[in-house]
């Protein structure tokens, strides 16, 4: 008999929409029910986004501040299993995505049910996803599985065309030079492979090792650099916020400050910064790297890395 799945998402351009719906291709074509759930906020995201507006999202998304949804409602109260398809806004889960994992009703409908995270990133979502992790463990749902997809140029690169796709809504070349943004078409459809590991799964109910079987398939990729610009990046995107905090009649200004900074430091301090890391620290740290990016890979939750 058929499994009952529940696929919720939010999504902008389309494209987490497409990423679910090929990962469950296989799912459905065994014979098992998928019902779609959007998330659909009071306030409006805007898409293309103007810069100053993507910006503003800086402190919620970070601060995982939840925004009023609008009313929705699933034709059962429990699932065989939940995929969940988000997005990393600013390090962090997308503000609607927080919401929902935030939101007591669907808490009580994943209690206890078996959830896939699925995303679709430029190339960091580590950050994001521990908080995904505890979210999800404070709605006491049990994350068996976690896929995401990323925009596979390279950082600098991508840091440009995710602002031209974001700016203009058009996910082709920026002046007809740059890579295409986002995550590819080739790997968007490519995620029914990961379908197929979950289909196998669905019919025994039995997860274990449903995320060992993920990862060595390419699902959660985690590159040392990346890993380690992030986890510097996160605490100090929160250092701006509790400065937003605590002068909010100034956020306009501090954000603008807080944009070029950004720029910034992702493009010249942080070459810098792997250069040192990689003479100085690196070479005697392959024990305690070794052990995070395994850690990032799977889905067990730990207040402390």
């Amino acid at each position: 008999m058929g499994k009952k799945i529940l696929a919720v998402y939010f999504s902008q351009s389309g494209q987490t929409r497409a990423i679910v719906e090929s990962f469950l291709r296989p799912v459905v074509a065994d014979g098992n029910e998928v019902e779609y759930l959007e998330i659909k906020t009071v306030h409006q995201f805007p898409f293309p986004w103007s810069v100053p507006v993507f910006f503003d999202t800086v402190p919620e998304s970070v601060n995982i501040i939840p925004t009023a949804l609008q009313p929705w409602q699933t034709r059962l109260e429990k699932y065989d299993l939940v995929v969940l398809g988000w997005q990393p806004w600013n390090l962090s889960p997308s503000i609607p995505f927080n919401s929902i994992l935030q939101d007591e009703k669907f808490k009580n409908l994943i209690k206890g049910t078996p959830v896939i995270t699925i995303s679709g990133c430029r190339n960091m979502w580590i950050n994001a996803q521990e908080k995904n992790k505890k979210l999800l463990v404070n709605a006491g749902a049990k994350l068996v599985g976690n896929i995401a997809l990323v925009d596979r140029h390279l950082n600098h690169l991508s840091y440009f065309t995710i602002f031209h796709w974001l700016g203009t809504g058009r996910k082709d070349r920026k002046w007809g030079i740059f890579p295409k943004p986002g995550v590819s078409e080739k790997d968007i459809s490519g995620a029914s492979k990961f379908g197929n590991i979950v289909r196998e799964y669905l019919r025994t109910g039995n997860w274990n090792h449903l995320q060992q079987d993920l990862a060595r398939a390419g699902a959660a990729p985690v590159k040392y650099s990346l890993m380690f610009i992030e986890r510097k990046a996160g605490k100090i995107f929160q250092k701006w916020v509790d400065l937003i905090n605590k002068f909010p009649q100034k956020r306009k200004n501090i954000l603008i400050v807080y944009k070029y900074y950004l720029a910034v430091a992702l493009l010249v301090a942080s070459p810098i910064i792997l250069a040192v890391d990689l003479v100085l620290f690196r070479p005697f740290s392959q024990k305690k790297i070794k052990r995070l990016m395994q850690y990032y890979r799977g889905v067990d939750y730990k207040e402390r890395v």
